[in-house]
């Protein structure tokens, strides 16, 4: 298993950077500004192939775009003036998982519920429904169990949605994307490190295109 973390710094100065973090269709700008970074022409579902998962997330200098991917990016692809990047391996990483390590965690996560037909029909209800305040925790935490994780501490953020158009291939007309965001972080115990490392690579959820899914860890220095 092979995976690569990339940390983008964007230059807001740019005029590509500020098309791809602000507006209505910054999720699905980002996304292919991204999968630019990556050979052309593969085929359906490029982003899977490649184990693409990202997220922007706000940090003391700045805004940064963090990019996973089980194929190394090439960075000269970004246009120039973009901002500064490096990418590292995670292989170390994710090789010294093991069972009852502490870890610091974050997940931006689409946490959603899929009612059955006839519920949909009794409450007139989406076929998703976005997840908020409890019921989007208790939506984590039964992911946190099925990534091999076992929560010693959480604490969840609402964030806007990913939004933005694309047209699908072959589609006579454009698709609408909408998918809500909750930033989720704590500290947690490895139950199966084989799980989490699927998890890592997999991501988890719904919007994996769109800024959704990147689970990402850091070992605890001390316990929870």
């Amino acid at each position: 298993m092979t995976a690569w973390l990339t940390r983008i710094a964007p230059d807001q100065r740019s005029r590509d950077v500020r098309r791809d973090l602000n507006g209505t269709e910054a999720a699905v700008g980002l996304h292919r500004r991204l999968m630019a970074l990556f050979p052309p022409h593969a085929g359906k579902d490029a982003r899977a192939r490649f184990g693409v998962l990202f997220r922007v997330e706000d940090t003391p200098t700045g805004v940064h775009i963090l990019l996973q991917s089980a194929h190394e990016p090439d960075l000269d692809q970004l246009p120039t003036g973009y901002g500064k990047a490096d990418t590292r391996s995670l292989d170390t990483l994710l090789g010294a998982l093991r069972p009852g390590l502490t870890l610091h965690y974050r997940c931006v996560a689409s946490a959603v519920r899929k009612p059955g037909a006839s519920t949909r029909r009794l409450y007139n209800l989406p076929p998703v429904v976005p997840l908020h305040g409890a019921d989007a925790d208790e939506w984590w935490l039964r992911q946190a169990d099925t990534a091999g994780l076992k929560p010693f501490t959480h604490h969840s953020q609402p964030l806007d949605a990913a939004r933005g158009t694309r047209t699908p291939q072959n589609a006579p007309q454009q698709q609408r994307i909408q998918h809500a965001r909750t930033q989720f972080d704590g500290t947690a115990a490895i139950t199966d490190p084989e799980l989490l490392r699927t998890k890592i690579t997999d991501g988890i959820g719904r919007g994996k295109a769109y800024g959704c899914g990147l689970l990402t860890i850091a070992p605890a220095r001390e316990p929870a």
